[in-house]
């Protein structure tokens, strides 16, 4: 979809859904702004329980579609999370990346998967949920195919674990929504790979804010600052295709670019401890050293909230640079100091602790397992997790940030929910793509086909 077509047909279905939030974090906020004087526990929070490890129950067999490094470390992950557990088929598009990862789990695991269990392919995720004797799904693939890998999944009545983002435009975010109320329906557990809401600290801090310490929530800031991260340069014998899904993180149809991809992790846990949506936002960005794809190199977008509530996102990834991966939620009364470093705390605004996690007698597990134990043991107690609608708002949030840098024209909520807005081909195939320019990255305040000075 041309970004000249970007604000059309502003009336289209979804434009008005709220901010998808747990229904209790929704009750704990206070109406109009006020200071909550309700004290809630963890357990109403919706806490997890932060076991070290799932509990024993009936086998639970898993298939990986998308066999990459998230996909393979996803794949340990889950095998690591308690007994009884499998992958019994995985799914790719080329062979030496599943080969790969096939070789790590009988290495790591001696879980073996068999030569008829392995599936290439487009089209490899549907014969995989075809099987009637796969219990899980683990998304692991690039993010524009997601949304319809979700959506089939949930179809075929499958568990589901899903990588981060969920989705790199608003014509899939309304799909995962979608088919995240029919899981639900279904009873299915769907944990996402937004794994900071698997940490314990996280969620200590989130009970702080939620039980009033800070006071309301009155802005914040979410910051994925770093360097230059990995990319591929197109080899002789690859198609335009298969150079893109090698490279995807560099190519904006296939990852939604990085303020999706990493700075979704900061912006996640902004959107979990306001429980808002954003008005509108106004953002800038730009493409200053990558070296191949159509992404940009840094952005900055500023998020204007109801009641004058404000948040400030960062993402850049260029050497040399200050680096900065955290998220600060301020208050009336305090601020909340957030990171992924073991180091959360909240003060005041004179620099006077009113409250630090004890990492000393609590320390925080690996949440990239963790998020994997929760999935297990909301399987096996029947405590079902459903965390695709978080995500897909989330994600949307980003979206909106992307679209406001990549076009230097503010952008409101209801507009990028009623978007018609697609990146990527209508159909895959190993080959050309005649509609990808290498390099060419979007340019603010021009129209989208004028030419490059």
């Amino acid at each position: 979809m041309k970004r000249r077509d970007f604000l059309t047909n502003t009336a289209l279905i979804g434009a008005g859904i709220p901010l998808g939030v747990a229904p209790v974090a929704l009750a704990s906020c206070s109406e109009q702004g006020a200071v909550a004087t309700t004290t809630y526990s963890p357990d109403e929070l919706g806490m997890y329980s932060f076991v070290d490890i799932a509990p024993d129950g009936n086998p639970l067999k898993a298939a990986l579609i998308g066999c990459g490094d998230r996909g393979t470390g996803a794949a340990t992950q889950f095998l690591s999370a308690g007994p009884n557990l499998s992958i019994i088929a995985l799914g790719d598009l080329f062979p030496d990346r599943l080969n790969t990862c096939r070789g790590v789990l009988k290495e790591k695991f001696n879980n073996e998967v068999a030569d008829a269990d392995c599936y290439f392919g487009f089209d490899a995720y549907q014969k995989i949920l075809e099987r009637n004797d796969i219990d899980i799904v683990l998304l692991c693939t690039p993010t524009h195919f997601r949304p319809e890998h979700f959506e089939a999944a949930v179809n075929a009545g499958k568990h589901i674990f899903m990588e981060k983002p969920c989705a790199v435009d608003p014509t899939g975010i309304r799909k995962v929504i979608a088919a995240a109320k029919i899981a639900t329906g279904k009873g299915l557990s769907v944990v996402t790979g937004n794994q900071r809401r698997h940490r314990r600290d996280y969620w200590e801090a989130f009970v702080q804010v939620k039980n009033g310490l800070i006071g309301d929530v009155i802005s914040a800031t979410a910051h994925w600052d770093q360097g230059a991260w990995w990319n591929k340069r197109k080899r002789p014998e690859w198609s335009d295709m298969e150079y893109c899904i090698r490279n995807w993180f560099n190519i904006k149809w296939l990852s939604g670019d990085h303020l999706l991809d990493q700075a979704i992790h900061n912006i996640d846990i902004v959107t979990w401890f306001m429980g808002q949506r954003p008005i509108k936002a106004v953002g800038f960005g730009g493409r200053a050293q990558r070296l191949t794809g159509d992404i940009y190199d840094f952005f900055s977008v500023d998020y204007y909230y109801e009641q004058n509530k404000r948040m400030l996102a960062t993402a850049r990834q260029i050497d040399g640079c200050d680096g900065n991966v955290s998220e600060q939620v301020y208050g009336a009364k305090g601020v909340a100091l957030l990171n992924d470093r073991n180091d959360i705390k909240i003060v005041d605004f004179s620099g006077n602790e009113l409250w630090k996690y004890d990492y000393e007698s609590k320390p925080v597990k690996n949440p990239y397992n963790q998020e994997h134990i929760h999935l297990v043991e909301s399987i096996r107690l029947d405590k079902k997790i459903n965390q695709a609608e978080d995500l897909a708002y989330s994600t949307q949030v980003a979206i909106l940030g992307r679209e406001a840098a990549y076009t230097g024209k503010p952008i409101t909520w209801d507009e990028i929910m009623a978007s018609p807005l697609r990146y990527g081909p209508e159909t895959y195939a190993i080959g050309p793509l005649p509609d990808y320019k290498e390099g060419v990255a979007p340019l603010p305040g021009k129209a989208p086909d004028a030419p490059v000075m």
